[in-house]
């Protein structure tokens, strides 16, 4: 571990890097109490580009849970910013990155443990992992749906630049959410989702959940809980401590 880092990071952020080894999202929630918000723990890997970000909820965590979204966003923008022309960053439902149309990654959010669905946590971890290493080497037919930055057109990746994008663009998500309330940061992220069905409504309950109403009804709409999605983390494969080679549908 080293707190030196060439990250350029807005003010409020603090670096804390960590040998290719380590785990980001892990590190950074054991680390959250007593580091506080603005700890960004980044690990220096040539195959992953992986980091997590400390913040302080002032609110629930039913509802804080929300800042989830923000930093979808945020990492939409930053890898917008530096992309090749032509090449689009979407989402998938809650946490999956798609770039140019192959799964390239995605987000996880930890809380603390024993912390009740009404009271203000002391801490939310938002933890970012996009595959860079090409898939060259990999069998065809092994990878359907899976890319990486390399094999899409960032031949120079500049990860330090990427990190310090996100984090701009996070403050500036946040910033919008304060002042507009969360249906900005809502319409932000439903943006990058896949069209629905002509017609169809959509929306982010409170507590996060997706709601879709089927074009004219007029009944209640249908949920997908937010929790147990971001329990399954359904782009992300533990076993190789990575994104998944294979997307899901």
């Amino acid at each position: 571990m080293s707190d030196a880092s060439p990250l350029d990071l807005p003010p409020g952020f603090t670096a804390v890097t960590l040998r290719e080894s380590g785990d980001a999202f892990a590190y950074a929630k054991s680390i959250a109490a007593e580091q506080g918000a603005g700890t960004l723990v980044w690990v220096r890997r040539y195959d992953l580009l992986e980091f997590a970000v400390v913040l302080e909820p002032d609110e629930p965590l039913v509802s804080a849970r929300r800042a989830h979204f923000a930093a979808m966003n945020a990492i939409g923008d930053a890898l917008a910013a530096h992309c090749p022309p032509e090449r689009q960053v979407e989402f998938r439902w809650p946490d999956a990155v798609m770039f140019d149309g192959g799964l390239v990654g995605g987000l996880r959010l930890g809380w603390p443990e024993d912390c009740a669905e009404e009271a203000v946590p002391d801490w939310l971890v938002t933890s970012v992992m996009l595959r860079t290493a090409d898939l060259s080497h990999v069998e065809t037919g092994l990878t359907p749906g899976a890319v990486s930055l390399t094999s899409e057109g960032f031949e120079m990746i500049d990860t330090e630049a990427l990190i310090g994008s996100f984090a701009r663009h996070l403050m500036t998500h946040f910033d919008r959410w304060k002042e507009r309330g969360f249906k900005v940061v809502a319409q932000d992220f439903f943006a990058r989702l896949p069209p629905g069905k002509a017609g169809e409504r959509r929306g982010i309950d409170g507590n996060g959940d997706l709601l879709v109403h089927a074009p004219l009804d007029r009944g209640p709409a249908a949920r997908t809980p937010l929790v147990p999605a971001l329990a399954a983390a359904a782009w992300y494969d533990a076993g190789s401590d990575a994104p998944k080679l294979q997307a899901a549908p």
